[in-house]
């Protein structure tokens, strides 16, 4: 028996069950099933997934999830780093050894009342740490043996080793310490660092250097002493180490340089900045990292000379090895020099170790074009990083509410990416607009992002307003070629440059573009997709299913359910079952909504109105535009046709001639004046106004159309 060590109670161990929880656990064990149901423990991020985050409960290789619906914030908002200390609770052990985590609030050791070990080993599982008392395990205890733990603890995150740091006399006119470091001695080298000069000094062992080598050739360099020189592309705090990214012509590699626990090694180097950087190479979790001996500021000749050797290597590396079309098509062929221009852009933002920001509409055009990229950027991504989980920090596809880059997806971008600018020292990124951003109506969110230097990249096949092209740094749309935009589709526009980006993938893009058209494929587009083996069939499951998947949660990328409904054939199965729900729920809706269509005949104009508002079920699938386009593709009455759907302070239209939106405001916002008339896009697009208004802007709009067509 022993004696709790919150409330001095009799108890099984060190903690009474009353307190269990208020204590942080050690765990010393080395099975999944040696672990304490409820009890809060110490652990370390080992990586992300999309769904979650994976702990390393202690030091122990146990490792659980920590899913994102336990998080008490959105998973991309967590500040964690792969190797950052954390805190979790487990909340169960399941017999295949799966681990599930649950969110603590506390995340640090003081903020609980106690420490304690779980050791399966030991008398019970709750004892004191070793040399300690009970009244040394509560956290009111002031001595100095958790900091030497923690240091400790963090110097073995930043590779294995600790460094021995002795404090010298602090100047008494200047008030500054000048401190020696002494690193360990490897390979018969050794390497010394005064803070007051970041050079390297090396004993007489090794009077001629020690050899620079690049990023790519570390992986036959483990257990070496080597020299790198690149640029600084991230640094990121951890509970231990500062941890840098150092790029160089060949690739990314993170490099540990610990001054002590948390605190910021190397504070006047930011990304950025070009650096000679002395250290050791190993693997930690299977990633290549370098354990940073000296870190050196260049500047002058040597900063220029690294700097023009790195440029020359991101020009050569940029430009896109094939730029041949996926197939024949003269509308494609008008913007392939855009499309050019689009993949160079890209591929020079992974090489510099921007992350890339995909953001589409949330349409299967959206979808599959966004896909497309991200399936070629990936493997780029993970070429040029050493860290497995890279793809996660430098390629994120954000689904669009519209076809429209506003303030406020902009002021939500800039904010998140001006917090990971600042917490983890993380370049400003390139963000790709996808069937989105072609018109005027983006120009003010694109503005936000030009005054930070963001990258701009627009791949739409919608109209386009010739500003666009002054707003953005690479723009590929058909119709400031002056090429029929009618007859492509972004996704046409988005598998092209996907193959550009990285040929690699080319092969795996054949089939998205025969996706993306709900009527009339192009033949060249059928053929390419029976070349990938999708029949008709096929194609259409495929489409169906992402169109489905597009409509739920379209705030979220949902990266791997594309991911298998696109490239998985096995999972045919499941495009077709995702595809039987598409169709019932759309046939269900429809059946209601013809009901309701009014027709009018006005100056030999057909028109169709239907009141979404009155005869649709607004907030479950089918979304209202994918009805309507659903309800004019299946009219087989005479032509001209136009479809009306409104609902309370908006009017969408569809044509089977071309209709100017912004026109036809113009007139009913001259007919109607108090109704606040804003259109919105400009062939297909949508009038809104004010909801007292709303018969008469009706009316207004049928009119100001029958006399334009």
């Amino acid at each position: 028996m022993g004696t709790c060590i919150i409330c001095g109670a009799s108890a099984e161990g060190q903690i009474c069950p009353l307190h269990e929880e208020d204590v942080a656990f050690e765990f010393e064990g080395t099975r999944p099933d040696q672990l304490t149901p409820s009890r809060y423990y110490r652990g370390i991020v080992d990586g992300y997934a999309d769904f979650g985050v994976f702990v390393e409960i202690g030091e122990s290789g146990v490792t659980g999830l920590l899913h994102q619906s336990e998080l008490r914030r959105r998973l991309e908002s967590l500040p964690w780093e792969p190797g950052d200390e954390v805190y979790v609770q487990v909340t169960k052990v399941h017999d295949n050894g799966n681990v599930d985590l649950g969110w603590s609030i506390r995340q640090s050791a003081e903020e609980f009342r106690g420490r304690l070990v779980d050791d399966p080993s030991a008398e019970t599982n709750a004892e004191l740490p070793s040399e300690s008392s009970a009244e040394d395990a509560a956290t009111d205890q002031n001595d100095s043996s958790t900091a030497d733990t923690n240091a400790g603890d963090a110097a073995g995150d930043a590779g294995g080793s600790t460094s021995q740091r002795a404090d010298a006399a602090t100047d008494g006119s200047h008030g500054e310490a000048t401190r020696s470091r002494q690193t360990r001695t490897s390979g018969g080298q050794q390497l010394a660092q005064a803070d007051g000069e970041a050079a390297v000094e090396q004993t007489s062992a090794q009077p001629d250097g020690i050899e620079r080598v690049t990023v790519g050739a570390l992986a036959d360099r483990v257990g070496d002493v080597v020299r790198l020189e690149g640029e600084i592309t991230g640094a990121r705090q951890t509970g231990g180490p500062t941890v840098f990214e150092l790029t160089d012509e060949t690739g990314t590699v993170d490099c540990a340089a610990f001054e002590e626990a948390g605190v910021r090694a190397y504070p006047e180097v930011d990304a950025g900045d070009v650096v000679r950087l002395t250290g050791e190479v190993e693997r930690r979790r299977g990633d290549l990292q370098v354990e940073t001996a000296a870190l050196k500021l260049l500047e002058g000749d040597e900063h220029g000379a690294v700097e023009a050797r790195l440029e020359d290597a991101i020009v050569a590396e940029a430009e896109p090895t094939e730029t041949a079309l996926l197939a024949d098509d003269p509308v494609v062929e008008a913007v392939r020099s855009a499309i050019v221009e689009s993949a160079t852009t890209i591929r020079r933002a992974i090489i510099e170790s921007r992350p890339v920001i995909l953001r589409h509409a949330a349409t299967v055009d959206g979808y599959v074009a966004g896909a497309a990229i991200e399936r070629a950027v990936l493997p780029l991504v993970r070429e040029h990083h050493a860290a497995a989980d890279a793809q996660y920090h430098y390629v994120d596809r954000r689904p669009l509410d519209d076809a429209f880059y506003d303030m406020n997806a902009a002021t939500g971008d800039v904010t998140t990416m001006l917090d990971n600018a600042e917490r983890h020292d993380e370049k400003l990124p390139l963000f790709v607009f996808v069937a989105a951003g072609s018109t005027h109506e983006s120009l003010d969110g694109f503005e936000l992002l030009s005054t930070y230097d963001a990258g701009r990249v627009v791949v739409d096949g919608g109209h386009a307003d010739p500003e666009i092209s002054d707003a953005v740094d690479a723009v590929v749309n058909p119709t400031l070629a002056d090429a029929d935009h009618a007859q492509v589709t972004t996704a046409v526009l988005g598998a092209n440059l996907a193959a550009m980006v990285n040929a690699d993938v080319r092969a795996d893009l054949r089939h998205l573009p025969a996706v993306s058209y709900w009527q009339d494929t192009p033949e060249a587009y059928r053929e390419l997709a029976a070349d990938a083996g999708y029949d008709a069939e096929g194609v259409r499951d495929l489409r169906e299913a992402i169109a489905l998947e597009a409509y739920y949660q379209s705030y979220e990328d949902k990266r791997e359910i594309v991911k298998d409904l696109l490239w998985d054939a096995g999972n045919a199965s499941l495009a077709a079952h995702v595809s039987g729900q598409f169709r019932t729920k759309l046939e269900t809706e429809l059946e209601t909504a013809a009901h309701h269509v009014e027709d009018r005949l006005i100056d030999g104009v057909r028109f169709r109105v239907l009141d979404t508002e009155a005869y649709t079920h607004r907030f479950d699938f089918p979304p209202i535009d994918l009805l309507l386009d659903e309800l004019h593709r299946r009219d087989d009455g005479p032509r001209p046709l136009v479809t009306v759907g409104f609902n309370e302070d908006e009017l969408r239209l569809r044509s089977t001639v071309p209709v100017d939106v912004r026109a036809v405001a113009a007139a009913v916002a001259d007919e109607v004046p108090t109704a606040g008339v804003t259109p919105r896009g400009s062939r297909d697009g949508r009038i809104e106004f004010l909801l007292g208004e709303r018969e008469a802007v009706l009316e207004a709009t049928i009119g100001a159309i029958a006399a334009r067509l």
